[in-house]
């Protein structure tokens, strides 16, 4: 069972082992009905296979799959009668936090689903890192929890590289070049997401005509411009809809959007539901 929930919210315990990461072996015949918590959590079923079920999105896994879960989204777990899963959980801020991951912050905050089929190569780093993390965190070596810190962020780098850039015809120097201009261009929209920001003036700041500045966005991540923009916006809204002094129309103005029929289609078309849906459910606790 969660040991601590209260509605639908955990918090997450980490515990006497570690400030900021929690590790299990669950064995347990048991569901867990829908929750959320700040932590992000990987699951990576051992023996037999396991439902994981997020935002009314069914990932059916096999043994050896590992799937991710960011802070914040709404899941439930459906156990087989018998089997063997890790389940890893950890504070999403010793990644959010380091220079040059806001490029692809979006993308990591969505769920995502590793399997051999699918990328082999980026499956079996995954796995090799995620085992030699449970090693550590089972193990009474001296300053394992910086091990564990470094393996996540080997994991995160993986996935961000995997989509930054990926499938361009740049590399080295230029490429190099490309991806300190972008950065510029996510720290702007970081910033200044509640702002009217148009193509024409990012291209501008990266230094680019609208038309490459589009293609080469799309090159490195994998998103056009606007589709980055709006989830920026979704996960800025989503905080702010946990603030029940704020009415769904203070959230969108205050997250960018330039009207409610905008953000309910956004968001719904990113979240799987609305906003309103959304704050009830995640609020649900204080009702």
């Amino acid at each position: 069972m969660i040991k601590y929930l209260d509605g639908i919210f955990e918090t997450v315990a980490y515990g006497r082992k570690s400030s900021v990461f929690l590790l299990y072996i669950n064995k347990e015949f048991e569901d867990y009905p829908i929750h959320w918590h700040t932590a992000t959590e990987i699951i990576m079923p051992l023996e037999n296979d396991y439902t994981v079920i997020i935002n009314k999105v069914s990932y059916a896994l096999n043994e050896g799959d590992i799937l991710i879960i960011p802070p914040g989204e709404l899941h439930e777990l459906v156990a087989p009668p018998k089997g063997v899963r890790i389940i890893f959980q950890f504070d999403f801020s010793i990644i959010s936090q380091l220079t040059g991951f806001n490029g692809i912050f979006p993308i990591l905050m969505q769920p995502h689903l590793l399997t051999p089929s699918h990328s082999l190569d980026i499956h079996m780093k995954f796995k090799n890192l995620l085992l030699d993390i449970i090693d550590e965190y089972l193990s009474d070596n001296a300053l394992s929890e910086a091990s564990i810190y470094t393996k996540v962020i080997q994991m995160f780098i993986i996935l961000g590289r995997k989509h930054m850039g990926n499938g361009t015809q740049y590399t080295g120097t230029l490429q190099k070049n490309y991806i300190e201009k972008f950065n510029q261009v996510f720290d702007y929209i970081d910033k200044n997401y509640a702002e009217d920001i148009s193509l024409e003036k990012i291209a501008d700041i990266a230094g680019f005509s609208k038309f490459h500045f589009s293609r080469l966005f799309k090159q490195f991540t994998n998103k056009t411009f606007n589709e980055y923009l709006n989830q920026t916006r979704v996960r800025v809204a989503e905080s702010q809809l946990l603030n029940p002094n704020l009415s769904i129309t203070d959230v969108a103005m205050q997250s960018g959007f330039s009207s409610i029929s905008t953000f309910n289609r956004v968001f719904k078309s990113i979240k799987k539901c609305t906003p309103s849906e959304f704050k009830g459910l995640h609020c649900k606790e204080e009702i």
